[in-house]
């Protein structure tokens, strides 16, 4: 009777144990997951910093040259599209000569990987005049990471408006 009662319990053990490694490799695999993604958000909100508090808020063109790619193409609500890297710097330029200064401040993103290419980057923020909000707008920004460095390829940048007090 014992010999039956071990051939039932030694396939059910093995059953149990292969389950249990299953899950345990499960919850490995979205650790590693859940890992690389905070990594990923990390260097784009890097990328971000760099972007908008070097580039845009304190006029630093030789950054924002970098960080543009040559091909980038731009799609405002406002302006419609602009695909020469040049307009972008001059339009960055001339921002920064204007006696008024305008910033941009970033109230959220959220970041996801876009397979080998780079990573897609949605969010919201508020611009302001003299440290004086005056509009909000959301953007989709897509980044392309090429030998470990992140060049911004495709700007969207819609749902602007004046901020109400």
């Amino acid at each position: 009777m014992d010999t039956n009662k071990n051939a039932i319990m030694t396939p059910m053990i093995n059953t149990i144990a292969l389950f249990i490694l299953f899950l345990s490799r499960e919850a490995s695999a979205k650790k590693n997951s859940e890992v690389q993604k905070t990594d990923l958000k990390n260097e784009i909100l890097k990328m971000d910093n760099l972007l908008f508090d070097l580039a845009f808020n304190q006029c630093d063109a030789a950054i924002f040259k970098k960080i543009i790619a040559d091909d980038v193409e731009f799609y405002d609500d406002r302006f419609g599209l602009n695909i020469s890297k040049s307009n972008e710097i001059k339009s960055l330029t001339e921002k920064c000569e204007r006696s008024e200064k305008m910033t941009r401040k970033l109230n959220y993103c959220n970041v996801d990987k876009l397979g080998d290419f780079g990573a897609l980057q949605t969010g919201e923020h508020t611009f302001l005049l003299n440290d004086v909000p005056v509009g909000a707008g959301k953007f989709i920004h897509i980044w392309e990471r090429k030998d470990n460095e992140w060049q911004l390829k495709r700007v969207v940048s819609y749902g602007h408006s004046p901020l109400q007090y």
